[in-house]
């Protein structure tokens, strides 16, 4: 039960969520030495990383959303139009994105959130390891967090 000094606000506020983020970092900073031992690097802040592929007409066949942060490349999300599957542009967009990653931001490691209807499949193939599996998320599918260390 909350005091009836506080009252609570269920609502989106873009200026209350920055703070607390802010205050989130500034705490969890202070009480990790490896999240201090990032301030002032270029692993402190997260980077977007997007990289695209284009048909011949110029059309968007497929890209690859993500960032980086504190070494580590995140793929947000990954996607080739139908008619293009089975082109190996999927595996071209994840080498390039852990390409870049590894050798222009000195990230050594990626990961990866993904349905099973989706592509857990494709990721092991390409040396992506399941870590953690969490069932009915949302209801009736399975999610999947892999991991792989860039050599």
């Amino acid at each position: 039960m909350v005091s009836r000094m506080f009252r609570l606000v269920t609502e989106v506020d873009k200026a209350r969520r920055d703070l607390l983020r802010t205050r989130l970092r500034e705490t969890n900073t202070a009480a990790s030495s490896v999240l201090r031992s990032l301030r002032g690097t270029a692993h402190e802040r997260e980077f977007p990383l997007h990289v695209w592929v284009l048909d011949e007409a110029g059309a968007l066949a497929g890209g690859l959303v993500g960032h980086t942060w504190a070494t580590w490349l995140h793929v947000t999300y990954l996607w080739v139009a139908d008619r293009h599957r089975g082109a190996g542009l999927g595996s071209a967009l994840l080498r390039e994105a852990e390409r870049e990653a590894r050798e222009g931001r000195g990230c050594s490691a990626s990961r990866v959130e993904t349905w099973d209807f989706q592509a857990p499949d494709f990721y092991a193939k390409q040396g992506y390891g399941v870590v953690c599996v969490i069932s009915d998320y949302p209801p009736g599918i399975t999610e999947y967090t892999l991991v792989k260390r860039l050599g």
